[in-house]
């Protein structure tokens, strides 16, 4: 018997690890249609009696603007571009913050946003954290800096059924990612900790605090490459 389970669970490890490298490789190509927090968003609008809305339109990196991954680096990730998926200093300082009491920090990278929210659920489980890291690692390998940028801005969640960068723009300014100004970009990227919550525009004075600072800070990077 003991000898049946462990022959199942070493099965089931190889097929969950040829699956997972195979749709890692997938998506290095092919655009990201839907992600489990878009399910788990429309799930949670059905029962509240709410009209299921997910607005979703994939395009290019190409047609977002350089303003708003500048933005989005400068806002949730500003090592993203030099550490390999994991930023053990930001980690170590929300660490640090968590002790003290003050408000909870997290110190997830954007590849690891990325990775939870193509492949996995939403949680702080110990088993969704370790899959959180395997799956970083795999895209941080298969896909580059560029791609993962790429479908971290046109995946993320950016408004209450709002999906991905094209759709955030034309719902909070009316225009295509590619057309994004500075501080339209560094709107979008404040209101990224809480998008359900907080908006781009008429903004409180929190998120124009938040996006003030997100402009200087893209002022700093320079030339993005990947």
């Amino acid at each position: 018997m003991i000898r049946k389970i462990v022959r199942f669970l070493w099965k089931a490890m190889l097929w969950f690890f040829g699956f997972s490298v195979f749709m890692v490789i997938l998506y290095k190509f092919v655009p990201v249609p839907f992600t489990p927090l878009m399910g788990i968003r429309a799930i949670e609008q059905k029962k509240e009696g709410k009209e299921m809305i997910c607005s979703h339109d994939w395009v290019p990196i190409e047609e977002i603007s350089i303003n708003l991954q500048k933005a989005v680096i400068a806002s949730e990730d500003g090592n993203f571009l030099t550490h390999n998926g994991f930023d053990f200093e930001a980690i170590e300082k929300a660490m640090e913050a968590n002790k003290k009491g003050k408000k909870l920090r997290g110190g997830s990278t954007i590849s690891q946003q990325t990775a939870k929210n193509v492949f996995l659920w939403q949680g702080r489980s110990y088993l969704r954290k370790g899959l959180e890291a395997y799956f970083t690692v795999l895209i941080e390998l298969i896909w580059g800096k560029e791609r993962i940028m790429e479908v971290y801005l046109n995946s993320i969640e950016m408004g209450n059924g709002v999906y991905g960068a094209q759709e955030a723009s034309r719902v909070w300014y009316r225009k295509d990612a590619i057309n994004l100004t500075p501080r339209e970009a560094a709107g979008i990227a404040a209101i990224l900790p809480n998008p359900r919550k907080f908006k781009a525009t008429n903004s409180s004075n929190y998120i124009n605090r938040r996006k003030n600072k997100i402009v200087r800070q893209m002022s700093y990077l320079g030339k993005i490459e990947y």
